[in-house]
């Protein structure tokens, strides 16, 4: 049913061009627009808010890394530089509210761009779902893809630790109907899949096993069939830690966006 529905995404260029002013800024990041398996999310968020009729834009080219990879890695210059291009086209916007898939630039957005003159009201896109169903835009459909099936929430550490949102994701997947099933560490004693420790580029220190594939095997202990989780690093290290496991015919991992666009 998702592949049926049809979707535009309009530029904030082109809406200032027809004096038209967005309800939200989707900011997609790096992920979102270079990534394969990513950009499914950004096509699924996208049809979600075409569905209902929100309007919104995206920068399209004039969006840059938020700098948050740099600032990690101790470069502070090439931080300021992509963080003070972003404010000044948001800013000549006029962006007041982003919305985003990405933890990471969620947490640079909301918390670091401040500083440097760029404030906005920033929410995680498992915020602005849960918004959307709280209001009564989003519904399920008469029996729901995942009714009764057990899904497994993977908290993503700069989404929870870090800003500490852990009911909205839920929240969006208890639409579904279906079974949610907490693995052993979940919320504020989740583990890490091992992304925001530089583990997806590198190999595991020797001796140790990859975080990834821990992580995997308290997702595989609860019984789920589907995996579900709330960031592009995550995405890589839980579907990279199932292909090892070789389980990917039977377990799927699956943005929030995607899971919730299969039931409108």
């Amino acid at each position: 049913m998702a592949d049926t529905i049809e979707y535009k995404v309009p530029t904030m260029a082109e809406m200032a061009m027809n004096g038209q002013e967005p309800e939200i800024l989707f900011w997609v990041g790096c992920a979102g627009s270079f990534d394969d398996r990513y950009k499914k999310v950004t096509i699924a968020f996208a049809k979600i808010l075409n569905k209902i009729g929100v309007n919104f834009a995206v920068l399209g080219t004039e969006e840059s890394c938020t700098g948050d990879p740099a600032r990690r890695a101790g470069n502070e210059f090439a931080f300021q530089m992509l963080a003070q291009q972003n404010i000044q086209v948001l800013n000549g916007y006029g962006v007041k509210k982003i919305v985003t898939a990405c933890p990471h630039c969620f947490n640079t957005l909301k918390n670091e761009y401040p500083e440097l003159g760029g404030t906005y009201e920033v929410i995680h896109h498992s915020q602005y779902l849960q918004q959307l169903i709280n209001e009564g835009r989003v519904k399920l459909a008469d029996g729901g893809t995942f009714k009764g099936q057990k899904i497994t929430f993977h908290d993503s550490c700069y989404l929870g630790r870090a800003n500490e949102v852990y009911e909205a994701p839920r929240q969006v997947l208890e639409i579904l109907d279906a079974e949610l099933v907490e693995m052993k560490r979940c919320r504020t004693n989740g583990l890490c899949c091992g992304a925001g420790g530089a583990q997806m580029f590198k190999e595991p220190e020797k001796g140790n096993k990859d975080i990834n594939i821990e992580r995997i095997e308290e997702a595989l202990s609860t019984g789920a069939k589907t995996i579900a989780v709330a960031c592009p690093f995550c995405m890589t290290m839980i579907s990279d830690g199932v292909k090892n496991k070789e389980k990917e015919h039977e377990v799927k991992v699956y943005d929030l966006a995607e899971l919730l666009i299969q039931t409108l």
